[in-house]
């Protein structure tokens, strides 16, 4: 995991009778801007190289914050550093701890989606349709149209009564996390809910975000496949310590938008002013609030250290505080 103090950004251009090239590459430090620079330049340079030898390559790197181009950092701006985690203001304005060995996991508590259910009301209704069909002769094929379009809907209906009847989103997700337990008694888990789902800490050991046990565990309690690729590209877990803007009564994005660090001097008193009325209001939220925990007792010693600045800084056990 790499999560850099510094940034800069570079290009290098050919030109020619035929055609003209201009690529743009970043470079990144943890010493100086100076560093950054030299790098983007170099890399800047590397890639047009490798363009005039005829590979293929993006002339410019998506300017993105997080889970960008495979071999660019997470580019976000450091808040603190304790030891290896690392908190970093995210693209809407929100506190992460971002950490290179302690395993966390987000669940989605999306609507119920399933494609059993959709086969099954696809089925019903193409068989109501050729019952009627039967009935009402030539003039049916407005029955099968309906029929068509409205068996996703239906198949929809019907999972929302299937996972109602299963006792709801949590219940589900914690039954999978006892399965898990089940299977592997020697690992422990603590979980925690937030507003749209919850998150799971693996305490017993740490793990590297690559790990084949990691991705088994992702599949095995349903963790939001986009989490799990943002991990494995940039190398670390992640979890959110502060609530959404949006949650907390804040309809304006963070400025200037998209939000991506570095911002230039210029542009910095705006995002001041927005920074002051997001933290004067974060205070009152809490990110996550602590469930239970399944496995067993058993704590690593680094992933405590990790789960207590996790617990502090995200509000787990402030009473009354409501989550965002």
């Amino acid at each position: 995991m790499i999560v850099p103090d510094f940034w800069a950004q570079a290009s290098a251009r050919h030109r020619d009778r035929k055609r003209q090239i201009t690529v743009r590459r970043f470079g990144w430090s943890n010493e100086s801007e100076a560093d950054a620079r030299a790098m983007a330049q170099q890399r800047a340079d590397e890639a047009l190289a490798q363009i005039l030898q005829g590979k293929s390559l993006q002339r410019r790197e998506p300017v993105r914050a997080y889970n960008g181009a495979d071999g660019v950092p997470i580019r976000e701006e450091v808040l603190a550093r304790h030891g290896e985690q690392v908190i970093t203001r995210n693209s809407y304005g929100a506190h992460c701890l971002n950490s290179p060995d302690t395993l966390f996991a987000d669940i989605d508590f999306d609507p119920p989606r399933s494609r059993a259910c959709n086969l099954i009301a696809l089925a019903l209704l193409m068989s109501a349709a050729f019952v009627a069909s039967q009935t009402i002769g030539s003039n049916s094929w407005p029955l099968w149209i309906v029929a068509a379009i409205a068996f996703v809907p239906l198949g929809r209906a019907m999972a929302r009564v299937v996972n109602r009847y299963r006792g709801g989103h949590e219940t589900i997700a914690v039954a999978r996390m006892r399965s898990f337990i089940a299977r592997h008694p020697d690992w422990g888990l603590r979980y925690y809910r937030t507003p749209a789902g919850m998150r799971v800490v693996a305490t017993h050991s740490t793990f590297s975000p690559r790990d084949d046990v990691v991705a088994k565990f992702f599949a095995a309690i349903g963790t939001d496949p986009r989490y799990a690729r943002m991990c494995a590209h940039q190398h670390c877990f992640r979890a959110r310590l502060t609530g959404k803007p949006w949650r907390m009564g804040i309809d304006r994005h963070v400025r200037p938008r998209p939000g991506v660090w570095p911002v230039s001097d210029e542009k910095r008193p705006v995002r001041d002013a927005w920074i002051r009325e997001y933290e004067a209001k974060a205070g009152g939220f809490a990110a996550c609030r602590f469930e239970g925990s399944l496995g067993t007792t058993r704590v690593h010693p680094d992933v405590r250290v990790t789960l207590e600045l996790h617990d502090r800084l995200a509000g787990a056990k402030r009473k009354g505080a409501p989550l965002a």
